[in-house]
């Protein structure tokens, strides 16, 4: 992982002298068009996230604060706006872009976040609109959606200066579902007792299924991934030594505390099995049909996770209680991800309903350490854990 990571952000730096550009794209954008036309897209949200593993959150985010940007903004943003300035965090600042591309499916701060970066570099932007799914999807926004695709193309078009590489497209939109393919049979070997793996191995193992998506190195690595979670389940390898309690988490992890979490729940013989986040990346892969890639792809896209209405969560979230048989249910409540944590008290209500488990609400935030009160949230959480330990006992 480390060494892919290292060259894919090698590559994206030195972009200029290979004569490659470079796209600042949303983690939850159509990034498939962008890698057919050897662009390299690069996520602001990934550098983020690499941000609050590194304990640099709370630093950046005091100088955003200080440039006039509110500490309730998302953390990822006030991040990235502060490191632009610097070439600040762990890898010295992400490469400038040529261009960005910004999709609204994950929330609406990404317009205003993409739009100042757009113009302190000035470079243009592409916004695709995705309009949200409280039940379905209907055909006046298949068309509204589709539309956009086609000018999404001859945004690259006009960008590279050459026409459009569509058979090149197919391939990519291969690779792309082969990758999300595997990365969803991944995640399902936690489903055994004892999970070989945990939501925290499924933080790290991520960022391939973001940043590479539709190329071969994904594919390849999660490929080799599935082999060993599937060796470690023939063998009886737990990822948790002693597991006796399965946990669904949801929502962003807290960056800067998962080791500190993963080592606090694993000391209740709990292991976290599953997580609303990682599987959002193959989430909308059923809406995707290979034969028609542009027409599917633009519905995959909209009808994501953050995209869709709460009692589409809850029902999806009851879904993953069921598969991975799971004992308790852990919010974050994200200070920073509004779109996430807004409808977590209905679904938790939903989830207490129809399935009867215990859930436990924690506040933080997924990249600045300040929101994080260490003692407040060991104390909840070995509450929360004594409730489930009782209730196995019956």
């Amino acid at each position: 992982m480390k060494e892919l990571m290292m060259v894919y952000y090698s590559e994206a730096k030195s972009a200029r002298l290979t004569g490659k550009k470079v796209a600042w794209i949303t983690s939850g954008g159509p990034v498939e068009p962008l890698i057919a036309m050897d662009i390299i897209p690069v996520y602001p949200e990934n550098h983020g996230a690499m941000i609050g593993a590194s304990k640099m959150g709370a630093g950046l985010c005091e100088k955003a604060e200080a440039m006039g940007y509110s500490n309730d903004l998302c953390s990822y943003a006030r991040s990235d706006i502060a490191c632009a300035t610097v070439n600040g965090g762990p890898i010295g600042g992400l490469p400038r872009p040529d261009m960005l591309v910004c999709c609204n499916n994950i929330c609406g701060t990404v317009l205003k976040w993409y739009e100042v970066q757009a113009r302190y570099f000035d470079v243009p932007l592409f916004i695709l609109d995705t309009p949200f799914c409280h039940t379905g999807y209907s055909p006046e926004a298949a068309r509204y959606v589709r539309a956009q695709i086609d000018e999404y193309i001859l945004f690259i078009e006009e960008a590279c200066k050459k026409k459009y590489d569509f058979e090149r497209l197919r391939e990519v939109g291969h690779l792309s579902y082969e990758g999300q393919q595997l990365w969803q049979a991944v995640l399902e070997t936690a489903a055994h007792r004892p999970a070989p793996m945990s939501a925290f191995d499924a933080f790290y193992h991520l960022a391939l299924i973001v940043t590479l998506r539709g190329t071969k190195e994904a594919v390849n690595y999660y490929k080799q991934l599935l082999a060993g979670m599937q060796d470690r389940v023939a063998r009886g390898i737990s990822v948790v030594p002693n597991e006796k309690y399965r946990l669904l988490w949801d929502n962003i992890p807290i960056w800067p505390r998962t080791r500190w979490l993963s080592k606090k729940f694993a000391s209740h013989n709990a292991c976290l099995v599953a997580d609303t986040y990682t599987s959002a990346w193959c989430g909308a892969m059923k809406y995707i049909d290979e034969s028609k890639f542009l027409d599917s792809m633009a519905e995959a896209y909209t009808r994501i996770y953050l995209n869709i209405g709460v009692d589409e969560m809850a029902r999806m979230v009851i879904e993953m209680i069921d598969k991975y048989d799971v004992d308790g249910f852990v919010l974050h409540s994200n200070r920073s991800c509004k779109p996430y944590s807004f409808g977590q008290l209905d679904i938790q209500r939903i989830v207490e309903k129809e399935r009867g488990i215990p859930c436990l609400m924690i506040e933080a935030d997924m990249v600045d350490d300040r929101s994080f009160s260490e003692s407040q949230i060991s104390t909840r959480i070995d509450a929360f854990m004594e409730i489930i330990k009782e209730r196995k006992k019956t």
